[in-house]
């Protein structure tokens, strides 16, 4: 199943081809990181869940594709060596997360997918919540057990892991929306300091 993507504005569109239960990985990341992010781009409220956790869904970048607004893509890292996260320089709508040129890796928040309905029907249920133990200061209360038990995160790194193997192996880095053939990012990311 094809799933339509989509800035706030409307002016960064694109397709996550073959985007299903089996061909990715769904999860949550309460990583500092994957907090510190939408906090930037002052989308806090709109991607975070109220203990600090980005939906996410994990699949081959050359699964991907910007079919407008390209120009509009930007890349930031958290430093020197941080993942390449891209957003809309149009209106700060978080894309996603790769490891870099050459790793076949999107991790696609959910804030960009526009495919009207359900991402429980369109994506699965997430496999689970990793780096819970980084859940946000700044939560409503503290974290459920619910979140804490749901899934079993050494599982669900596993499962990205091998699910990047395969797709390393496949050649599916190429083509990528965010670099090209030489590994480049297409946008110069901005390394924010501490």
């Amino acid at each position: 199943m094809d799933i339509s993507l989509g800035c706030e504005y409307g002016k960064v569109t694109g397709i996550a081809k073959n985007a299903t239960p089996s061909s990715g990985t769904r999860l949550s990341c309460y990583c500092s990181d994957c907090q510190a992010f939408p906090r930037h781009l002052g989308k806090a409220e709109t991607v975070l869940d109220p203990w600090g956790g980005t939906d996410i869904f994990q699949m081959a970048q050359a699964h991907m594709e910007i079919n407008t607004g390209a120009d509009q893509v930007r890349c930031l890292r958290l430093s020197e060596k941080g993942l390449h996260r891209w957003y809309t320089a149009c209106c700060n709508t978080p894309i996603g997360n790769t490891l870099g040129g050459g790793m076949p890796f999107i991790g696609i928040i959910h804030a960009f997918i526009s495919q009207p309905g359900e991402r429980d029907v369109l994506l699965g249920p997430s496999r689970g919540n990793v780096w819970i133990k980084d859940a946000s200061i700044d939560a409503l209360g503290d974290v459920p057990e619910s979140l804490r038990k749901g899934g079993n995160p050494y599982l669900v790194l596993l499962r990205s892991i091998r699910k990047l193997i395969v797709w390393k192996l496949k050649g599916l880095d190429q083509p990528s929306p965010f670099f090209d053939k030489n590994g480049k990012p297409v946008s110069d990311p901005e390394i924010l300091s501490a």
